[in-house]
């Protein structure tokens, strides 16, 4: 709320300074108001939300605020500026705080003065306003402090009378001694002055002069403020590719360039987007990320280190980059996988794989850049979840193994596939035998 009333307030400034003519300032007048005060729906909001005051719709009806009647006097000090000084009479139950509240209606008299800041100017049919200002209250005998901050509206009638709506919130400076409260007034009003008028002030206009100093006065000077020549109107010479070297010495001017190149560019021999001085293959074609040279081959395969998946050992460029896994180890592994075995119903290896997975260890010790894929496969037999769990046990025992004889854990995946993936039928005990397998396959 604060935010808003110091953004209109900022507003209205501005448009006070966009009519600073000679308009007309309000002439004194007086307005009858009546008024209601709402103190449970401030009271309402300070005890939960707004937003749940709004939504539960605990907001206070006029015909149960406390009602009264208020004079005001305002007076206009510029076209958008008035100054108002109220006395307002109701009678209802103030909620003070740590009072006890006698539940008897009693008059609250307020006192207040306030600024009035127009969104238009003086004369203007419909008018609204922001408040700000200050007050004083008695209660039984109980006198305290507020702030009043608030908008309105006033509508005027022939520029002689006005019917005048506004709202404020009452903030009391001392609590024990005031309630928060809004208050709704409805008035009308009329002249008891006329109208006062602001007068123009008329500014001769500056003789004419040479801002610049470049010997052509402003108003037949281009550039009035930068200092040019006459061929130009004033303006300096051009420097269209804006690169600091003017037109009439840039043998490049649509291109940015450097004084060193007579406002050309840089060079860029082999064409590859990188100048020559920062290019560190200029006859070469290559990339920004290698400074101007082409993505290295480091292992010389033909297939480029960005683009080869094995970038230090050769391979093929079907291959991405790796080697080929050969029909022959292919052979050699698959034979391998078929030997080894697992105690029944358990991912514990029997000790007639062993044979078998020595050879594994053979073929992965005899090339260092292989790496092999340990899958586990069951048939269907049991649960699915079962058979997932041990699939994954007795692939990741055929790794342990490995890597228990030397060979490198980071070469090595295990995983489980359960009866997911079956080579056979399961409905028969040959199938199932097929289906209950560990496969190798190997990359690079």
């Amino acid at each position: 709320m604060k935010k808003i009333l110091i953004a209109l307030f900022l507003f209205f400034s501005f448009c006070q300074l966009s009519f600073a003519q000679s308009q007309p300032v309000l002439g004194k007048t007086l307005t009858i108001n009546f008024l209601g005060n709402d103190f449970a729906t401030p009271q309402a909001i300070r005890n939960s939300s707004l937003s749940a005051v709004l939504r539960d719709k605990k907001i206070a009806k006029f015909k149960d605020m406390a009602h009264g009647f208020g004079l005001t006097y305002t007076s206009g000090l510029t076209p958008h500026t008035d100054v108002a000084v109220s006395v307002n009479g109701t009678f209802g139950s103030l909620p003070i705080s740590n009072r006890n509240a006698s539940g008897n209606d009693n008059f609250l008299l307020e006192v207040d003065a306030s600024g009035n800041f127009k969104m238009l100017p003086e004369g203007a049919t419909f008018n609204p306003y922001l408040i700000a200002g200050v007050g004083a209250s008695k209660y039984t005998s109980i006198y305290g402090a507020f702030i009043p901050l608030g908008a309105g509206f006033k509508f005027n009638i022939f520029n002689e009378a006005h019917v005048n709506v506004h709202l404020q919130y009452r903030i009391p400076v001392i609590t024990d001694a005031n309630a928060y409260h809004f208050q709704v007034g409805f008035g009308i009003g009329g002249l008891i002055s006329e109208r006062k008028s602001e007068p123009v002030k008329e500014v001769a206009p500056p003789p004419p002069t040479d801002t610049d100093g470049d010997g052509i006065p402003d108003n037949e000077d281009k550039c009035p403020t930068v200092p040019g020549v006459a061929r130009y109107n004033g303006c300096p010479v051009p420097d269209t590719d804006k690169d600091g070297i003017d037109d009439e010495h840039d043998k490049c001017p649509t291109v940015p360039g450097t004084a060193k190149y007579n406002g050309c560019p840089v060079p860029d021999t082999d064409g590859d987007g990188i100048n020559d001085e920062e290019d560190k293959c200029p006859t070469v074609a290559g990339v920004a990320r290698y400074n101007g040279c082409p993505v290295p081959d480091t292992d010389g395969d033909g297939v480029n280190d960005e683009e080869d998946k094995c970038p230090t050992v050769p391979g093929t460029k079907a291959n991405n980059g790796c080697p080929e896994v050969t029909k022959e180890m292919e052979k050699k592994m698959n034979y391998a996988a078929k030997r080894i075995f697992f105690v029944t119903g358990s991912a514990k290896l029997s000790s007639r794989s062993d044979a078998a997975l020595n050879e594994v260890i053979k073929i992965l010790n005899d090339d260092k850049n292989v790496k092999l894929s340990i899958e586990g496969h069951t048939d269907n037999v049991g649960k699915a979840d079962y058979n997932k769990t041990l699939s994954d046990k007795r692939a990741n025992s055929v790794k342990t193994y490995l890597v228990n004889h030397g060979v490198d854990e980071s070469r090595l995946t295990a995983e489980g596939f359960g009866l997911e993936r079956p080579v056979a039928s399961n409905k028969t005990s040959a199938g199932r035998a097929q289906n209950r397998r560990v496969e190798l396959k190997l990359s690079y």
